[in-house]
């Protein structure tokens, strides 16, 4: 149990969620409802972490408005039953909660549609916070870390994210960093952040709080 109400902060997609497919999927969408011909997949996931208005100026600096409302309009449908909380990630929230831990989400989603999200997904009761990205320099920019710490008010302890923004951002906020690479690759520009830890689960992350 923590002594003082310390605070552990959470990317959400690709860290504590899967929803890599169903954001592929809608960024392809989107790219077809304008009958524009999508990026590759590989292309797509190498800028996953950035606001999806700098991912379709990425791709289509003509047509971001657009690209961005179709996405908008289609992800809503399917990002309940196209994404699942990774193996474990409930049982390690409730663990952590229990010890005395404070618990916040800081992602590059918006606010109203993280915290949709997180409801969908069953998340909400594990998490004491859920921070977006919302008109402020977005990761590896600090300042949605500053915001969730903000409302939770109290110390942070540790960023877990799953790209090298979340480790970046984590550091200049002054937090250990936690790497997670669920599916085993891990990217030149994750390992030349230097997180703390870089694992392929979550399960190490008690084991250092103990």
């Amino acid at each position: 149990m923590c002594a003082q109400p310390t605070a552990i902060l959470f990317d959400l997609d690709g860290t504590l969620v899967d929803s890599l497919p169903c954001l592929l999927r809608s960024f392809r969408h989107a790219f077809e409802t304008l009958g524009l011909p999508p990026p590759a997949d590989a292309e797509v996931r190498a800028h996953v972490s950035l606001p999806l208005e700098h991912r379709f100026a990425r791709f289509a600096p003509g047509h971001v408005a657009p690209l961005c409302a179709a996405y908008r309009d289609y992800y809503p449908r399917v990002f309940a039953r196209e994404s699942a909380i990774f193996p474990g990630v409930d049982k390690l929230l409730a663990g952590l909660r229990r010890r005395g831990y404070r618990l916040g989400i800081a992602t590059t989603k918006r606010t109203p549609w993280a915290k949709r999200f997180v409801e969908a997904l069953g998340l909400a009761p594990h998490v004491d916070c859920v921070q977006g990205t919302d008109d402020f320099p977005h990761k590896p920019a600090p300042d949605v870390l500053w915001r969730a710490l903000a409302a939770l008010d109290c110390e942070g302890q540790w960023m877990v994210g799953d790209t090298a923004s979340d480790v970046l951002a984590g550091q200049a906020a002054g937090l250990k960093t936690y790497a997670v690479c669920w599916d085993g690759q891990v990217s030149d520009d994750l390992a030349a952040a230097a997180p703390d830890e870089l694992a392929p689960n979550l399960e190490r992350l008690a084991d250092l709080l103990a």
